[in-house]
């Protein structure tokens, strides 16, 4: 076959196929026109999924009746003139490409009334074919009608997919879209129905659009970000680690105003939530970074949905640090959301029960399991609580507690009460544990349940992290060698990542095949069975049975070291190591969540517990 010039409508439909994927690609392009055309209201209608009709009305500057055939003509736009334009883009639009690719592949009406013209005029274009500008009856702004999409492309409307599909399609771009701008009103309707109607937001009133399109418990369970350096500004909402989600549907990233899905953001969001964020979870998070227009590179994706930054590296750094630094105050607080709540337990997966008593609560004998029998019911091996001849033995231990511990006794509890903003303890008073797994405390308005491995992992961890980033941490040099025995490639597993194991404190060497010799340990670990826990955490950093989070290799093993040398279940701790082990969570960054984010304590105030035994009615 000879080489020729492809005729201008086939070249237009090859356009088409990278611009126009399905409807929605069409609703985002005209809807992105209406913004950058200055609109305050835009409207779109659907019919069949949008292979019937799309119509997106605004009340923009408008197109005059000279323009309208260059309009739909390829590459010509009034957003950028030179390659300076190209290199510092503020417009969301900028190719000239989407109205010529959506007329070829379409019925396209395009009518349009400018500011301060006499009348409107109207242009039509059918399968590529243009016809004459003629006038018309509009409104001051722009409507653009695309009928019978793909009706010339057979081989493009297989792909389409069913009206539902492709109008949740749309449905969730409008939603992206009315993130974008607070200060447009929108309307998506499909026949008669009106999936989306958002007005226009004051200035700094966001609450309204943001629970309407999120849910209402979005800014409930969710924490304002504002920071900045430099020419960089990120700001929105980033959702707790315990309103984390079975699919990332509420994840919306927007540089400059533009909707984005981009691979670098998102890892850094990812990596900021590594060791707060449960196995197979997902954040929910509204990000809006703004940046010099020249150290981004909007023209990097046909759809424009992914950008280049110039110092890609810089820019992850800054994004993971913010996040990182709201993520560390989720921390037990009198006034904050319980980290554990019942609808995160009761909504996991499904109902699948994943995230119920009997799954991965630590794991292998050490682990919550041990106390869980399969089918949900305690086996406690601990003796259930025997109610003695003094029926004030509790109240009489916790009072005798707090004389060697002062500040946590019920009469200063009482007495901080009445002078609010004086430091009540968030996670109050131990009373006792709860079948060796729990710690049951008393707040000023009602009861506390601390789960106390979960609680004492992220207190180690952080110690742990802290220590690493400071210097090496303290470590005892033994008299003999503490000799483990291991599988040859469990052996060389741990020589090969030497380096984060003396930064832990280990020093350690190899002894044959499959012989380890410890011959100093971090002084964390004295007085316990050395050899026991370094065999747990070679085996969980190869199996990864936890579901870390942690990227660095670093931090992974601190946090395995963490978890296999926090207190476990079924062991007693007196009143005072549980008060001491309760400041200690409310005094550390992220408390709120274990190394794997499960959540470490939950809160059942006064008027819940009224309203189950029916007081007051």
């Amino acid at each position: 076959m000879p080489i020729r010039v492809l005729p201008n409508e086939l070249v237009d439909q090859i356009a088409a196929g990278e611009v126009i994927e399905r409807a929605a690609s069409v609703v985002k392009e005209l809807v992105e026109n209406s913004l950058d055309a200055g609109s305050h209201r835009i409207e779109i209608d659907i019919e069949r999924g949008g292979v019937g009709l799309i119509r997106v009305r605004d009340d923009g500057g408008g197109i005059s009746a000279e323009e309208l055939p260059i309009a739909i003509s390829r590459h010509a736009t009034s957003k950028i003139a030179s390659l300076d334009d190209l290199e510092a883009i503020t417009t969301l639009g900028f190719r000239g490409e989407a109205l010529p690719s959506i007329g070829s592949v379409s019925r396209l009406r395009v009518a349009s009334h400018p500011t301060g013209a006499p009348h409107a005029s109207e242009i039509h274009v059918d399968g590529g074919a243009v016809k004459e500008v003629r006038p018309c009856a509009h409104p001051n702004g722009t409507t653009i009608e695309v009928r019978d999409l793909f009706f010339n492309v057979p081989a493009r409307r297989k792909f389409v997919r069913s009206d539902a599909t492709e109008l949740g399609h749309i449905a969730r771009l409008a939603e992206r879209i009315a993130l974008s701008r607070f200060d447009v009103g929108f309307r998506l309707r499909s026949g008669e129905r009106v999936l989306l109607d958002v007005q226009a937001a004051k200035e700094g009133i966001d609450e309204g659009r943001l629970g309407q399109i999120l849910g209402k418990d979005f800014l409930v369970r969710s924490v304002p970000i504002e920071h900045h350096a430099g020419p960089v500004e990120i700001a929105g909402w980033v959702g707790l680690p315990t309103a984390s989600r079975g699919q990332p549907d509420q994840q919306f990233w927007f540089v400059n105003g533009r909707a984005v899905r981009d691979k670098l953001l998102m890892n850094a969001v990812r990596v900021a939530y590594r060791d707060v964020l449960y196995g197979g979870r997902h954040p929910a998070y509204v990000l809006y970074l703004t940046i010099d227009p020249k150290l981004v590179d909007v023209n990097a994706h046909p759809q424009k949905l992914e950008v280049r930054f110039r110092d890609s590296r810089q820019i992850h750094e800054f994004v993971f640090r913010a996040i990182e630094r709201v993520l560390a105050n989720t921390k037990p607080d009198a006034a904050a959301t319980p980290a554990a709540v019942a609808g995160f337990v009761s909504g996991g997966q499904n109902g699948s029960g994943k995230y119920g008593g009997g799954s991965q609560y630590g794991g292998g004998a050490s682990g919550y399991n041990s106390g869980v029998a399969s089918g949900g019911q305690y086996s406690a091996p601990l003796p259930f609580y025997q109610a003695s001849r003094d029926p004030w033995a509790v109240e009489t231990a916790v009072r005798n507690a707090a004389v060697s511990e002062p500040g946590t006794a019920f009469d200063n509890l009482s007495n901080r009460a009445q002078s609010p903003g004086s430091g009540d303890h968030p996670l109050g008073v131990a009373l006792a544990q709860l079948h060796g797994i729990y710690i049951l405390s008393q707040t000023r308005d009602g009861l506390v349940l601390v789960d106390m491995h979960a609680g004492h992992e992220r207190v180690l961890y952080e110690q742990l992290k802290a220590a690493h980033a400071a210097s090496a941490p303290a470590s005892q040099q033994l008299l003999e060698p503490i000799v483990v025995e291991l599988k040859p490639h469990e052996l060389e597993a741990i020589l090969e990542s030497r380096d984060d194991w003396e930064k832990a404190g280990f020093e350690l060497d190899a002894l044959g095949s499959t012989r380890l010799a410890l011959r100093r340990v971090p002084a964390l670990l004295t007085g316990q069975n050395v050899g026991e826990i370094v065999t747990s955490v070679v085996r969980d950093m190869e199996t990864d049975v936890h579901g870390h989070h942690l990227d660095g290799a670093a931090d992974k093993f601190l946090g395995t070291l963490a978890c296999r040398t926090a207190i476990h279940a079924h062991r007693r701790l007196t009143v005072p190591e549980m008060n001491s082990l309760l400041r200690q969570m409310e005094s550390t960054d992220r408390a709120n969540q274990c190394n794997h984010g499960r959540p470490t304590w939950t809160r059942l105030s006064l008027p819940e517990l009224d309203q189950l035994f029916l007081r007051g009615r």
